[in-house]
C-alpha cells in the first residue's frame, strides 16, 4: 500500500498539474543555468578524494563569499558552511551537499572527463565524480545564488553545508557528517529542518523520487580476525586453518538473514566484502581477516543481526579450534536510517509537484545503500527530507545503464535544472517566501 501522505500531497496540487513551473522559480533557475553547468563541469574535471577536497572547497567558498554569505571553512578538514540571513523573521533551514569524488578511473567520453589522480590506500588511483557529488555541489550553489537574490524579502535563515568525505574518511582519519557535528557545525545554528538530495541513474532525467519514512538503509561496518595456527599446507592436521574457519563463518552467517530475520517486516542485507588470508599457496597462515557491511531499515532488526553475527562468528571459530577478534560493528563507521519525516515529506512533495508537474514526482523505492546525511538531523533532533534526482537520459534503460560508483556513470545535465528547481522550490515554500 502506498503511503497516504505522499498520495495526499500529490492530490492537493492535481488541479495545477498542467501549469508550467512557477515563473519566479523557473526564471531564477534559467538565469543561473550557465553558471551551474560551468561549475559542475569544472568540478567533474577536477575531482578530489575524501578529506582532500581542498580545491573544491576553495571554489565553493569563493562563490558563497561573492553572494555575501557568512562563510566558514576548514570544518571537518575541508568542509565549507555558508549562512544566508533573510530580511524577514522565519524558520531555519539546512541544505546539504557532499563534495568528494571516488577512487575510480573515468571511462566516460566527455570533453570534461576527469584525468585526475590521487592516493588511496597507499596506491595511486584515478579519481572520478562517479557518484554525482559534482552535481550536488553545483546545483546547491545555484540554489544559494537564487535565494541570495531574494534576501530582502526572504524569511528566516539558511545554512548551506558543503560536506567532505561522504564516501568515508581514509583509514585512520575522521571525516564526513559525524566530524562536522563533532566540530560544532550547529553550535550557533539550530535548524528547524534539513534538506538533501542525490542524483542517481535509477531514474530518468526530469524525474524526482521520494517517500516518507526510511528511504535509505542504516549501515554498519564489521571487522574480524580469525586466529589459527600456521603449518605446512601438506600437513594441515598440525595446525589450525583460519581460512577454512573464516570460510565457514562467511557461509554460516548467511543464515542470519535467511533464517533469523523476519523479512516480512523489513529487508536486511549482510555482505562480506573482504577476505584476506595467507601469502603462499602451500602454507596455512596464522590468521585471516574478514570485513563486511550490514544494512537495515529497522533498529531492532539491525541490533539483532549484529548480535547474531557476533554469536555465529565466535562459535564457528571455536568449532574449528580457532579464536577470533571482532569489532562488530566498527566504532565510527555507522550511519542511521535515512528517514524522511512524513509530514515534512508531504509538504516537500507538494512543492516538487508544483514546480515539476505530477508526472515527474514519483514514489521512490527503498535503497539499501546508505548515507551519512541523517547524522546531521539526528544530532539536533530536527526533521529532514532527502530525495533522488534522476540522471539517466530518457532514451536509455535505467535497468541497464552504469550505476553510481561505476567508471561509466553518466549524468544527463538536464538533472542540473531538475535538481536546482526542486530544491529551490522546496526551500522557498518551507521558508514561507511570497513574491512581493
Amino acid at each position: 500500500m502506498r503511503h497516504t501522505l505522499l498520495a495526499a500531497a500529490i492530490s492537493l496540487v492535481l488541479p495545477h498539474a498542467s501549469m508550467a513551473a512557477e515563473p519566479s522559480t523557473s526564471a531564477l533557475v534559467d538565469a543561473r543555468m550557465e553558471q551551474i553547468t560551468s561549475i559542475r563541469r569544472d568540478l567533474h574535471q577536477n575531482p578530489e578524494l575524501s578529506n582532500r577536497e581542498t580545491r573544491t572547497a576553495k571554489v565553493v567558498a569563493a562563490e558563497l563569499k561573492k553572494l555575501g554569505f557568512e562563510v566558514s571553512t576548514g570544518i571537518a578538514h575541508t568542509g565549507v558552511v555558508g549562512i544566508l540571513k533573510g530580511g524577514k523573521p522565519g524558520p531555519r533551514l539546512v541544505i546539504r551537499a557532499d563534495m568528494d569524488g571516488l577512487p575510480v578511473t573515468e571511462e566516460v567520453d566527455l570533453p570534461f572527463a576527469s584525468k585526475a589522480k590521487g592516493e588511496y590506500q597507499g596506491k595511486e588511483v584515478g579519481v572520478m565524480h562517479a557518484c554525482g557529488h559534482d552535481v550536488h555541489t553545483a546545483t546547491t550553489l545555484g540554489v544559494a545564488s537564487a535565494l541570495a537574490s531574494l534576501r530582502k524579502d526572504l524569511p528566516g535563515e539558511v545554512m548551506f553545508i558543503f560536506q567532505p568525505a561522504e564516501e568515508g574518511a581514509p583509514a585512520g582519519e575522521e571525516g564526513g557528517a559525524p566530524l562536522m557535528v563533532k566540530e560544532g557545525v550547529f553550535k550557533n545554528f539550530k535548524p528547524d529542518a534539513l534538506f538533501g538530495m542525490h542524483v542517481t541513474s535509477m531514474y530518468h532525467v526530469g524525474t524526482v523520487a521520494l517517500r516518507p519514512g526510511g528511504i535509505m538503509a542504516s549501515s554498519d561496518t564489521f571487522h574480524m580476525t580469525v586466529h589459527g595456527k600456521q603449518t605446512h599446507g601438506a600437513t594441515p592436521w598440525k595446525g589450525i586453518d583460519p581460512i577454512v574457519a573464516g570460510a565457514d563463518i562467511v557461509m554460516s552467517a548467511q543464515s542470519i538473514v535467511s533464517r533469523r530475520m523476519d523479512i516480512n517486516k523489513d529487508p536486511v542485507v549482510l555482505t562480506f566484502g573482504i577476505f584476506d588470508g595467507g601469502q603462499r599457496f602451500n602454507i596455512v597462515p596464522d590468521s585471516a581477516t574478514l570485513q563486511g557491511t550490514l544494512r537495515a531499515f529497522d533498529t531492532g532488526m539491525r541490533d539483532q543481526a549484529l548480535a547474531d553475527l557476533r554469536q555465529v562468528a565466535e562459535h564457528v571459530a571455536a568449532a574449528h579450534g580457532a579464536t577470533i577478534e571482532m569489532e562488530v560493528p566498527v566504532a565510527g563507521a555507522r550511519n542511521p536510517v535515512n528517514y524522511n519525516d512524513p509530514e515534512l515529506t508531504a509538504d516537500v512533495t507538494a512543492s516538487l509537484v508544483k514546480v515539476l508537474g505530477k508526472d515527474s514526482v514519483i514514489f521512490a523505492d527503498r535503497w539499501t545503500a546508505s548515507e551519512d546525511f541523517p547524522q546531521l538531523g539526528v544530532s539536533v533532533s530536527a526533521p529532514s527530507v532527502y530525495f533522488f534526482v534522476g540522471g539517466t537520459p530518457k532514451d536509455q534503460d535505467t535497468k541497464t545503464v552504469a550505476f553510481n560508483h561505476s567508471p561509466r556513470f553518466f549524468v544527463d545535465e538536464g538533472a542540473l535544472r531538475t535538481g536546482t528547481e526542486a530544491m529551490l522550490q522546496a526551500s522557498l515554500d518551507f521558508l514561507g517566501y511570497s513574491a512581493p
